[in-house]
Formats: C-alpha cells, sequence, structure tokens
C-alpha cells in the first residue's frame, strides 16, 4: 500500500498535522480579531492580507518549485509559516494586538503560503511511483476531508475555552511539526538546475502551460468553475437556506456535503480508470448539483442530497486532474504549471464573491444560484470537447 512506503509515510504524517492545525485557524482567527479589535472590517482586511501575497508571489513560487529542491523549498515554508502563525497567536494571546501588526504577519502568512502549494504538487510525484499516484492524491484527499469536518468543531471548543490565539499556536506548532516530519523524506531525486532569470522562467512556464493540450483547457475551466460556484455557495447558501428552513438546515447540507467528499475520495482510491481525465470531466459536472437545488429551492433533504453529489463530484474532479498533471506534466515544469493553473483559479474566487451580492440584488439570489449552476455544468462538460482531455490515459 502507499501510505507504508517510507517517503510517503513521513510526507503523510506531514501533510496531515499541518492539514490539522490549519483546519483550526480560520474560526480561531476570526474570533480572535473580532474580540480583540471589535471591527469587522479589521477582519476583512487581516484575510484581505493573507491572499493577495498568495496570488501576487504564486508564480514566483512556481519558479522557485522548479529551480530548487522541493524538499528544501516545503521544510523553509513550513517552518516559516510556522514562525508566522506563532507570531500571530503571541501578539493575540498577550493583549498587545494592533492591526498593523496582524496584517504584517499576515502578509507573511500568503506569501509562504504561495511557496508551498507548487512544491507539495511537484513533490508527490517524486515520492510516489506513477501507478500509486491516483491512490495517494484519494489518500491526501481523504484525509483532508476528514479534517475539514472534524477540525472546525475542535477549533470552537479550543475558541471557547482558551481563546482563538491559542488555537492559532496550534497550528503554528503544526508547521513546525509538519516540516521536522518532511526533514525525514529521502531525497529521491536531484535538485534541478538552477533557472536563468525569473521572468524568462515565468514566461517559459507559460509556454509550456498552452503547449499542452489537455491542461489549459480545463485549468479555464476551474476558473470558471470558481468564479461561479465559491462566491454564490458561501454568500447565497447560508441566506437563502436560512429564508427558507433556518440557520441549522444550513449547516447540515455543509456535513454531507463534506461526507461526499470523504466518500468518494475513498472510492477513488480503489477504482482503477483507463481514462482518468475524462472520468473526472464527467463526475465534476455534478458539483453543480448544490447550486442547481439551492436556485429551485428544494426541501433542505433534497439540497443536502444534491450537496452530497456535489461532494462526489468535486472529490473526483480533483483527484483525477492532480493525478494527471503529476503524471504527464515534465518534472522540470511542473511547479510552474501548478502556479499558473493556482493563479486563474484562486484569482477567480474573489471575482466572484464580488460580483454575486450585486447580482442577487439585481436579479434575486434563487435566479443566481440555478443560473451559476448551469454554467458551472458547462464549464465542467466544456473541456470534452477537446480531443486531447477525452483521450489522457493513466
Amino acid at each position: 500500500m502507499v501510505l507504508f512506503t517510507p517517503g510517503f509515510r513521513a510526507f503523510y504524517l506531514g501533510r496531515l498535522v499541518s492539514l490539522a492545525g490549519s483546519a483550526m485557524t480560520p474560526i480561531a482567527l476570526a474570533f480572535a480579531v473580532l474580540d480583540a479589535s471589535g471591527r469587522p472590517s479589521d477582519l476583512g482586511i487581516v484575510l484581505a492580507c493573507q491572499i493577495v501575497p498568495h496570488l501576487a508571489l504564486l508564480l514566483v513560487g512556481g519558479v522557485v518549485a522548479d529551480r530548487l529542491p522541493r524538499l528544501a523549498v516545503l521544510v523553509a515554508a513550513n517552518l516559516g509559516a510556522g514562525l508566522t502563525q506563532g507570531g500571530i497567536a503571541l501578539v493575540l494571546i498577550s493583549g498587545a494586538y494592533r492591526l498593523w501588526l496582524v496584517t504584517g504577519l499576515a502578509l507573511l502568512a500568503g506569501a509562504w503560503e504561495a511557496f508551498t502549494s507548487p512544491a507539495l504538487r511537484g513533490i508527490v510525484p517524486e515520492i510516489v511511483s506513477t501507478d500509486h499516484l491516483q491512490r495517494a492524491n484519494s489518500l491526501l484527499s481523504a484525509t483532508r476531508s476528514a479534517v475539514l469536518i472534524v477540525g472546525p468543531t475542535v477549533s470552537g471548543l479550543v475558541v471557547v475555552a482558551a481563546g482563538g490565539g491559542w488555537a492559532i499556536a496550534v497550528d503554528a506548532v503544526s508547521f513546525v511539526a509538519a516540516a521536522a516530519f518532511l526533514s525525514r523524506l529521502p531525497r529521491v531525486a536531484p535538485a534541478p538546475a538552477a533557472g536563468a532569470r525569473l521572468l524568462h522562467d515565468i514566461r517559459d512556464g507559460w509556454r509550456v502551460f498552452v503547449a499542452i493540450p489537455w491542461v489549459w483547457p480545463v485549468a479555464v475551466a476551474y476558473a470558471v468553475i470558481n468564479l461561479v460556484n465559491v462566491g454564490p455557495w458561501q454568500i447565497l447558501g447560508p441566506a437563502l437556506t436560512q429564508q427558507r428552513s433556518g440557520e441549522a438546515a444550513w449547516g447540515m447540507v455543509l456535513s454531507v456535503r463534506a461526507v461526499g467528499l470523504l466518500a468518494m475520495s475513498a472510492v477513488m482510491y480503489k477504482l482503477t480508470l483507463r481514462r482518468p481525465l475524462r472520468f473526472g470531466r464527467l463526475a465534476g459536472a455534478l458539483g453543480a448539483c448544490s447550486l442547481l437545488a439551492l436556485g429551485l429551492g428544494l426541501h433542505p433533504v433534497a439540497l443536502a442530497a444534491c450537496a452530497f453529489l456535489g461532494g462526489v463530484g468535486f472529490a473526483a474532479s480533483g483527484i483525477t486532474w492532480e493525478s494527471a498533471v503529476q503524471q504527464h506534466v515534465p518534472s522540470a515544469h511542473l511547479g510552474r504549471v501548478s502556479s499558473i493553473d493556482d493563479l486563474l483559479s484562486f484569482a477567480a474566487i474573489p471575482a466572484g464573491q464580488l460580483l454575486v451580492g450585486p447580482a442577487a440584488a439585481a436579479w434575486g439570489g434563487a435566479r443566481v444560484a440555478l443560473a451559476c449552476g448551469v454554467v458551472f455544468a458547462v464549464a465542467a462538460l466544456a473541456p470534452l470537447g477537446v480531443r486531447a482531455v477525452r483521450g489522457l490515459g493513466q
């Protein structure tokens, strides 16, 4: 089994402790900043300061992931994130809250994340054989889903018992522990050769990105999906559900959706696919079910069932995409191709969040949710019009 190989075991344990800590941070940071400042605007500034450097430095992070040993990049990034989160925790626990201080640390946290994600994608093929990539990604996806189910509850208990600062301190420790686990990984591949110039390397990565005929159509599809899904689901979901059924129903829907993610991740661990990317695109269209049900005003039980199907679709789509990129994109360009993919997807999220409010005010929340669900389904299936997407094998 993949889990019992020495390299993957150390990597998996590192990801597990890091994900467990990070799952606590959103709730902990929100309550800690609100308690310390009493101003919701402060929380918005802090959250924005995490996102901006992440987006701004993603392409640089992709170059670094291709030009330096990925293991070293991950260890350094986790140690840096641990120090950054530890600083935020110390400021909040000590009662020395200053907006400029917390935002400065938040900028650093976002910067570290920009270097982490491309290296993470690139290191998995270095420690897992090609025929085990789907299983490895399925296991990582299942773990992430399980942590997201448990983590917010644990975070809430820690916040109530000790305060948000202490929950963030747990996240800081988890990053340091993750770095310790990752440092035990064997160096299974030599470090890539150093590049010439930053802009040259970024342009070279872009040329590879657009030259692979199955990569850019799926990456663009994900960007469209994030544009029409994340904001509407996060904003219209709770608003419409509260109007129809109350706050508790929305919590149930989110929990059932997480169960769908977890269940499909487990199924994908055992499933063998001849055309994984084609399967992922077809299954990915199920992700639209949640928005369609929301727009149609279905009963909470039916909405939860559709949310389960949505979770199934997201898991299948994500696992097959990760595995395809890791298996078929040349290792020397994997970090840069991944960073361009991430940048397209992540940049679409705030745009959707900003647009959904005015759209709902103009046309009604239910209509906007329904339209977004239709666009989601079309975007998920559109790459199948490209022969390279349909035909990509193991």
